[in-house]
C-alpha cells in the first residue's frame, strides 16, 4: 500500500484517512473533495494518475486542513504514530507539514519498529522537520527543489528563511549543494533535486540528470514539482527501484507538460491530465522494460 500524508489548504477539514479517486478534476476522499492544486493534492492527483495506469492498488491519503497553525500537521504526525504498524504501509510519502521535530523523532522510532519498514520519501515541510531532527539519512527519497536544496545544505539553518545562500538564479551552485547537504548528513540516500535542470543523486554523486523536454513555463506554474513526488511514490509502491522512479518521474512531468501545451498561467491540473498518454506513449522506451500490475514483464 502507498500512504501519502500531508496537510491542504481547506479551513476546517478535519483529519481524513482513506482511499483516494477523482471526481472530474477533483479529489474525493470518504465524500471530502480535496481541489487538485498545487501542493499535497497535486502531489496525490500524480499519483493517482500513476497507479490506475500502471493497474495497482490507489494511494491511500491521510490528510487534514491546515492554514499555517499547525493543528491538521500535529494530527497527521500523531495518527501515524499511533497507527502505521498497523496500516501496514509499503511506502510511505510525507508531504506538507509544519515541520515539528519531536514529532518526527517519534514517527521516526516508530518507522523502525515495523516489519517491514515502508519506503520513506520525503517533500517540503516533512523533509525540513527530517533535516533539522537529524533524520535524513534514514529516508530512502527527497525531492527538493534548488531553494530547499539551499536549506538541506546549511548545516546551521533552522528554517529555509533563514539560510545562507539561495539557488533560485544560480543553477551552477547546485552540483556544490548537493555535495554539502550530503557531508552535512542532510540528505536522503536518493535525491531528485527538482528544476530547469532536474538532478538524480545517489550518495551525493549525480548519477542521472534530465533535461528535455525544456519546457520553461513548467517553472511558473505551482504544482509541477509537488507532481513529481507523487509519481516517485506511485513508481516505487508499483515495485521499481528509486533510482529508476526517480528519472521517469521526472521526464514523465516534463513530457506532461510539453503535451498540455501548458502557460505561465496553467494550473497543474492541466499537467496531470496529461500523464496517461505520457505513459501510454513512452513508459515502455524510457523503462526499457513494460510495466503493468506493479511488475515489469
Amino acid at each position: 500500500m502507498l500512504l501519502i500524508a500531508g496537510t491542504v489548504p481547506v479551513p476546517n477539514m478535519p483529519l481524513t484517512f482513506g482511499v483516494t479517486s477523482f471526481k472530474g478534476d477533483d479529489l474525493m476522499v470518504n465524500s471530502k473533495l480535496i481541489p487538485c492544486t498545487q501542493g499535497t493534492g497535486a502531489m496525490v492527483s500524480a499519483a493517482l494518475k500513476t497507479t490506475s495506469y500502471l493497474g495497482v492498488e490507489a494511494p491511500c491519503v491521510l490528510l487534514a486542513g491546515d492554514m499555517g497553525k499547525g493543528e491538521g500537521s500535529r494530527g497527521i504526525y500523531e495518527y501515524l504514530i499511533e497507527n502505521l504498524p498497523k496500516l501496514m504501509s509499503q511506502t510511505l510519502a510525507l508531504h506538507y507539514c509544519l515541520p515539528d521535530i519531536t514529532l518526527m523523532k517519534r514517527l521516526s522510532a516508530v518507522l523502525d519498529d515495523c516489519s517491514p519498514r515502508p519506503a520513506l520519501i520525503a517533500d517540503a515541510g516533512s523533509m525540513y522537520a527530517a533535516k533539522v531532527a537529524g533524520l535524513a539519512p534514514k529516508f530512502d527519497v527527497f525531492t527538493p527543489d534548488a531553494a530547499e536544496l539551499a536549506f538541506l545544505a546549511d548545516p546551521t539553518a533552522p528554517h529555509p528563511a533563514y539560510v545562507k545562500f539561495m539557488a533560485h538564479h544560480n543553477t551552477a551552485e547546485i552540483p556544490q549543494l548537493i555535495k554539502t547537504a550530503y557531508a552535512s548528513k542532510s540528505a536522503a540516500p536518493l535525491m531528485l533535486v527538482k528544476g530547469a535542470v532536474d538532478y538524480i543523486v545517489r550518495d551525493g554523486v549525480v548519477i542521472e540528470t534530465v533535461t528535455e523536454p525544456d519546457v520553461p513555463a513548467m517553472e511558473c506554474i505551482g504544482g509541477t514539482g509537488d507532481t513529481i513526488t507523487g509519481m516517485v511514490a506511485a513508481f516505487i509502491a508499483a515495485g521499481l527501484e528509486p533510482r529508476e522512479a526517480a528519472i521517469l518521474a521526472a521526464r514523465s512531468n516534463r513530457m506532461a507538460g510539453q503535451m498540455a501545451s501548458v502557460k505561465p498561467a496553467s494550473r497543474v491540473g492541466a499537467v496531470v491530465a496529461e500523464l496517461p498518454a505520457v505513459f501510454k506513449k513512452y513508459l515502455c522506451s524510457w523503462s526499457g522494460v513494460c510495466i503493468n500490475k506493479g511488475v515489469k514483464s
